[in-house]
């Protein structure tokens, strides 16, 4: 079944996107969340490995019911990785970093959570709450690979960004202390 799991998601990651959605300003997915809705624009142009995965995971319905599990006030909301319940969700096979695309973690800008390995992310995300430049690659090695910005509902961000924190459920620090559910992940029409 893992196999199977594995298989589609990477088929999904790997699906050529459309043809609206390679040119600027990119495609666009509205975050529905239980704090208010933001939209992304994409950036299939200088991303578009994390770009393609990332649409992967949203055409999957991966997104749906998860959490930000992790809150950071001043820095950054991360999720899509764990639902209400505090559970893993399974993923897909890791991406090839793209941190040395020219995207900066700028104020608002969404980027790939990663392991300590560079090669290692997968469907979680998070969202830049300042401008983050110790996330972007050093001359030698690697940072953290934008994909995209925040272009409506930034006030929804910051108002996740300070929610309570501390240990909740099976997270040790920095969770919401009450959840903030990611509803729908949707990608909308182009135009």
């Amino acid at each position: 079944m893992k196999l199977v799991q594995n298989l589609l998601f990477a088929l999904l990651a790997c699906a050529a996107l459309p043809a609206w959605s390679q040119s600027a300003p990119g495609p666009k997915v509205r975050v529905d969340t239980s704090l208010g809705s933001f939209v992304i624009a994409l950036d299939a142009e200088h991303a578009p490995i994390s770009t393609a995965n990332f649409l992967g995971y949203v055409r999957a319905g991966h997104y749906d019911n998860t959490i930000f599990h992790r809150v950071v006030t001043g820095f950054v909301v991360q999720g899509g990785g764990y639902t209400l319940s505090g559970r893993e969700k399974p993923i897909g096979p890791v991406i090839q970093n793209e941190s040395r695309n020219g995207l900066l973690n700028r104020r608002g800008t969404v980027a790939l959570a990663r392991f300590s390995d560079p090669h290692s992310a997968a469907a979680q995300f998070f969202v830049n709450l300042t401008d983050n430049a110790a996330l972007d690659p050093p001359p030698e090695g690697w940072g953290y690979a934008v994909f995209g910005t925040v272009v409506e509902g930034m006030e929804v961000v910051d108002k996740i960004g300070q929610v309570p924190t501390g240990a909740a459920g099976v997270f040790d620090e920095e969770a919401p202390l009450e959840p903030v559910v990611i509803k729908t992940v949707e990608l909308l029409p182009a135009g």
